[in-house]
């Protein structure tokens, strides 16, 4: 295979960043330090620098990260000498807006709001993030340039069509956008636009020896907030990480796979999406992506 279909990826990201900046007044993007924001921030790199970005960074932080991810992120801001933001989860609780039925429970639906406080209290009217069509199959309803209205809601049978590649980012008054770079990007994409390009990323995403448990088909990592529940067996087994997200929610896969070339070869033969196998909450109705997406998730 050669890299013509990745230059084409790459030069519709390109495009997609900087019509939405010439577009709209207050852009943000959401860097989480995962590799689909990892390769969006790439973009954005080839698309505006040598000059500084035209908007800062974002991470909605749920309190519950990977350490490595959040050491990671802090370090790709510092060597590029931008601007970060973080949202935080844990204030949006503490202050009452955020109330967790189960205190020890997942927070990734929780970030809505957060990130919703945010967009209103910086004004931003364009988010930039790295969705993909093939991760779950709400997320292949959207657009490339998805509208929110003033409550940030999104109505996926309420959408604009987008012909030939000409994007429309007006939005209603209080609305905005969620712009997608790397929409049209599968899982394997990414990992050969990142081999491609020796893009960093955190040591989440390579094989690692770590504890681990079974639970309901999974495998869970073992941690200070995920421990082993009574009677589970805790193995210590190679795995890594196809994304990276809350801890009490993201699982890692049983790998091998240490370098580019043999996470590609791994990806071509999975028959399963990467939030599929990896993603406890996205596996029951109440938690389902298309109702969080409703209520103004990511």
């Amino acid at each position: 295979m050669t890299n013509d279909h990745l230059d084409d990826l790459e030069a519709e990201g390109i495009h997609i960043l900087r019509e939405a900046v010439a577009e709209r007044k207050n852009p943000v993007l959401l860097f989480s330090g995962g590799k689909d924001s990892a390769v969006v921030l790439r973009l954005a790199e080839k698309a505006f620098r040598p000059g500084r970005f035209p908007f800062p960074l974002m991470h909605v932080d749920t309190g519950h990260n990977f350490e490595e991810v959040i050491t990671f992120r802090d370090a790709q801001v510092a060597k590029l000498g931008e601007r970060l933001i973080v949202a935080s989860v844990e204030e949006s609780i503490r202050t009452g807006r955020v109330r967790m039925a189960d205190p020890d429970g997942s927070r990734n639906a929780a970030q809505s709001v957060t990130l919703l406080d945010a967009i209103k209290t910086y004004g931003f009217d364009c988010c930039f993030g790295g969705a993909r069509r093939d991760e779950e199959k709400a997320r292949a309803k959207e657009r490339v340039f998805s509208v929110r209205d003033r409550f940030g809601r999104w109505d996926p049978r309420n959408q604009r069509p987008e012909l030939w590649n000409l994007w429309n980012a007006r939005v209603s008054a209080g609305g905005h956008l969620r712009v997608f770079p790397i929409s049209n990007w599968t899982e394997l994409d990414v990992w050969q636009y990142i081999d491609r390009e020796q893009i960093a990323l955190p040591t989440l995403y390579r094989s690692h020896l770590r504890d681990v448990v079974r639970r309901a088909g999974r495998i869970v990592a073992v941690t200070d907030v995920t421990p082993a529940g009574p009677g589970e067996l805790v193995e210590r087994i190679p795995v890594r990480f196809r994304t990276v997200g809350d801890i009490t929610c993201t699982c890692p896969v049983e790998s091998t796979a240490s370098t580019e070339a043999e996470i590609i070869a791994e990806t071509l033969l999975s028959s399963v999406t990467e939030r599929g196998a990896t993603r406890m909450d996205d596996a029951t109705d109440e938690a389902s992506m298309e109702k969080r997406k409703r209520e103004g998730y990511f």
